[in-house]
């Protein structure tokens, strides 16, 4: 492997990081209601445990409503009751075919713990993105201890990678910066 190849790979990795942060922030509740949120809960169907977008159309009703339109009619009480009994903190209420998930007001003390939440994620994430800088490092400096790269391939890797890490830990600073934003407007 090369000095070249063990970049790229430290590179793929920390998009990986990154696109993993994107996710777990896409999931943390703001104000506005967001058909993503429901993507944790699993519903009981025919015994089997399946995502709630697999049995029911997700959409926005409103400014502060979600909308879950079951596939099958007699879904409907098993789907309110697996988002009830959700750690979400919703309360669905049927209408005819259609299920309204309408999103409570944060409290200020929600709005902190759940910054808290957002913050120990992008930690998280900058973790695995310097674990990976380490990692890449130490590939480099055995392969010049096997002599397959010179010390000066080793410095400018080392300057590379640590310049692609900065880049990373920037991007996670702005996504949490802009989770933490959307939690304290509304």
């Amino acid at each position: 492997m090369s000095t070249a190849e063990i970049r790229q790979t430290a590179e793929h990795k920390m998009h990986q990081s990154l696109e993993a942060l994107k996710n777990s922030l896409s999931r943390v509740r703001t104000g506005r209601p967001n058909p993503q949120l429901l993507d944790t809960v699993h519903v009981d169907y025919y015994g089997s445990m399946l995502p709630l977008s697999q049995v029911a159309n997700l959409s926005l009703l409103d400014a502060r409503t979600i909308g879950v339109a079951p596939w099958e009619k007699n879904m409907g009480s098993k789907i309110e009751k697996a988002i009830r009994e959700s750690d979400l903190g919703l309360n669905p209420s049927s209408h005819g075919d259609m299920i309204r998930v309408p999103m409570p007001p944060m409290t200020e003390e929600r709005r902190k713990e759940l910054t808290k939440v957002v913050r120990n994620d992008g930690e998280a994430a900058k973790i695995a993105i310097r674990n990976l800088r380490r990692d890449a490092n130490e590939s480099v400096k055995k392969l010049v201890k096997d002599k397959l790269a010179s010390e000066d391939d080793e410095r400018r890797s080392q300057e590379d990678v640590q310049k692609l890490t900065d880049r990373m830990i920037i991007e996670v600073d702005r996504l949490v910066a802009a989770k933490e934003q959307d939690i304290m407007e509304v």
